[in-house]
């Protein structure tokens, strides 16, 4: 490893994969709580379960992407990270304040806004964080080589943080606050969260294709107009019925059509570069994440977006289980897959040895992958029944839930498989097989 600052980045790799078996194991216990509503219903209600799922999913994500980018920033800048100290405690302070939210969670201590429950003031200790990660890099980067890789991503993540501010503001009318909170929860993930997702990519198919990084700099400069002209004007499909002007009507159907068309770019890129410089990287289990995370964004967040997002068929399906359905999906192609891309990648030159436990690391991808497939078409098929008997016939909520229990029990299924797969990943990113030929020593007893 050429820049031992790098190695700041173990930190945020072994958090997040910390943070990460805690989400999936939450959402176990959330799906199971579906099947048996009784189950921790005085303990750990509901409401709470689901709370620290969704903010789990969140946290680990974004530990993922600043271990992301103290990795790749000294490769791309050719510099040493501005200070990795600042990188320690900046990982040491986030990690605490993640904890401290899912402690008031469970006491019942949170603002109660989807994704934005976090109280006053663990906002202000994400923003403190946010600054320090943003000076540390951005030093980092003015001192060193710029790239487009670096650009896209510094970009990206300075609009994370920007964006967040949005979570401050909180106002009485409902219609002015789903408005602004979009602007947090849809222009992260269907925009700026996209532009870390390419530069990601473009790094991790500049180092395993040997492609000439022109050529992978001009596809990302495409998928990142492709993303800003779509993303933006396609928050529009959230404004359908929380009381914005009609004009909302066009905007989202046009723009959130058009939101296909950068997922499916980043699957040419990702093949069409794999392709055309071979596949003889040592580290297939990485290979394998990076082009896999393209096609499951493609599916996930294109083209099961794409099944419910004009308004004529989202006025019925809004709310029901096909939004979780694309929820899932999307999140899990788009943004856990390319986290472990980037952390299968990385480990073996952080931890200074050869990829090892490459099958089980695939075997976790395909138990995961397939898993988490499953899920989405059981999800769709409860989304479809719900919105026929729910939305369209008009019979009660909970006697629909009844109807589609057998698809909650298969939705649960599904998550307790995720798991086996989390574990296999995790497993092989973590433990060092046992050396070949070596046996155990044995103490002989003293004479």
């Amino acid at each position: 490893m050429k820049y031992q600052s790098q190695k700041v980045a173990l930190y945020y790799i072994y958090g997040a994969l910390a943070l990460f078996a805690a989400q999936i194991l939450f959402g176990v216990v959330a799906g199971t709580v579906y099947v048996l509503p009784n189950l921790l219903s005085e303990l750990l209600p509901f409401n709470i379960i689901r709370m620290i799922h969704t903010n789990a999913l969140i946290v680990w994500l974004l530990m993922g992407y600043f271990g992301a980018a103290y990795y790749l920033l000294p490769e791309e800048c050719e510099t040493e990270i501005h200070s990795p100290k600042l990188a320690i405690i900046q990982f040491w302070l986030f990690l605490i304040a993640a904890a401290a939210a899912v402690v008031g969670y469970i006491f019942g201590i949170h603002e109660g806004r989807e994704f934005l429950e976090q109280p006053l003031p663990i906002k202000v200790g994400i923003v403190v964080v946010a600054l320090m990660f943003l000076y540390n890099t951005t030093m980092t980067l003015l001192k060193g080589r710029k790239t487009a890789v670096s650009n896209v991503l510094m970009v990206a993540l300075w609009f994370v943080a920007l964006l967040f501010l949005f979570a401050f503001y909180n106002p009485s009318n409902l219609a002015v606050d789903k408005m602004y909170w979009w602007y947090v929860v849809h222009l992260w993930v269907e925009g700026v969260w996209e532009l870390i997702m390419a530069s990601i990519l473009a790094f991790l198919m500049i180092k395993m294709t040997g492609i000439d990084r022109e050529v992978v700099e001009k596809w990302l400069y495409v998928m990142v107009s492709l993303t800003l002209f779509t993303g933006i004007l396609g928050t529009g499909h959230h404004y359908y019925w929380i009381g914005t002007p009609g004009y909302w009507q066009w905007i989202g159907n046009v723009f959130s059509t058009l939101e296909v068309v950068p997922f499916f770019a980043m699957v040419v890129f990702c093949f069409y570069m794999v392709w055309k410089g071979g596949r003889d990287h040592p580290n297939k289990a990485a290979l394998l994440w990076a082009l896999g995370c393209s096609v499951m964004a493609f599916f996930g967040a294109g083209v099961w977006g794409f099944m419910h997002t004009l308004s004529s068929i989202n006025y019925y399906t809004h709310g029901t289980q096909v939004t979780a359905a694309h929820g899932h999906l999307a999140f899990y192609g788009a943004y856990v897959m390319l986290n472990l891309a980037i952390f299968t990648y990385a480990l073996p030159y952080l931890r200074g040895r050869e990829p090892y436990n490459q099958q089980l690391n695939m075997w976790g991808f395909w138990i995961t992958t397939s898993a988490m497939a499953f899920m989405t078409f059981t999800l769709t098929f409860a989304g479809v029944v719900q919105t026929h008997l729910q939305r369209v016939l008009g019979m009660n909520y909970m006697d629909v839930q009844d109807q589609v229990a057998l698809f909650y029990w298969m939705r649960l299924g599904a998550g307790i498989a995720v798991l086996i797969g989390v574990v296999f990943i995790i497993w092989s990113l973590v433990v060092p097989p046992r050396p070949a030929g070596v046996t155990a020593k044995i103490s002989q007893p003293a004479e």
